[in-house]
């Protein structure tokens, strides 16, 4: 039974892998389709989307959004490491372990922050696009913030426990 947990691990990680980069696929292609189609319209003929730049500011939201779960999925997100080239090794993994609960507890306050703004917006009726409400499209933050602080725990836990990445398997844990 123990063998068979960290397979669906494995698993479950390879679908959620799939699901975050084919989403970055898809909303950066939609970006540049939307880009490039404005020009074109607007170069040749005189005519343009009164929404597509609206649409475009959101495709970026979304775009930051799954790439910051991504980078942290990575362990690539950025990091300020001047002192662990000259720290002790053991110690190198004890200040990444603070560091990445130190960022899941900033992304904790972040998503909930953010809700509390999605929860304003669904109150006031907020619109974009013309005529969707915002909390639809701003509704990606605070899940992004809390895969993202989700992605640094289970980072945490890999390095207290000292289980390595396999990058083409995935975490391990």
């Amino acid at each position: 039974m123990s063998n068979r947990l960290p397979e669906a691990l494995r698993r479950l990680d390879r679908i959620g892998r799939g699901i975050e980069t084919t989403l970055l696929v898809l909303i950066l292609g939609g970006l540049i389709v939307v880009a490039v189609g404005q020009i074109v319209l607007r170069e040749f003929f005189s005519y343009g989307f009164i929404w597509a730049n609206e649409l475009q500011n959101l495709m970026v939201l979304w775009l930051a959004m799954f790439a910051a779960i991504a980078a942290a999925r990575d362990d690539r997100h950025i990091r300020i490491d001047a002192l662990s080239r000259v720290m002790p090794k053991g110690w190198i993994r004890i200040s990444r372990v603070i560091v990445d609960l130190f960022a899941a507890v900033v992304c904790a306050i972040i998503a909930w922050q953010v809700y509390r703004y999605v929860q304003l917006e669904i109150e006031f009726e907020d619109t974009v696009l013309v005529d969707v409400p915002a909390w639809v499209v701003h509704g990606i933050m605070p899940v992004a913030f809390v895969l993202t602080g989700y992605r640094f725990v289970v980072n945490a836990i890999r390095r207290a426990m000292g289980i390595e990445r396999d990058d083409e398997e995935g975490v391990v844990l």
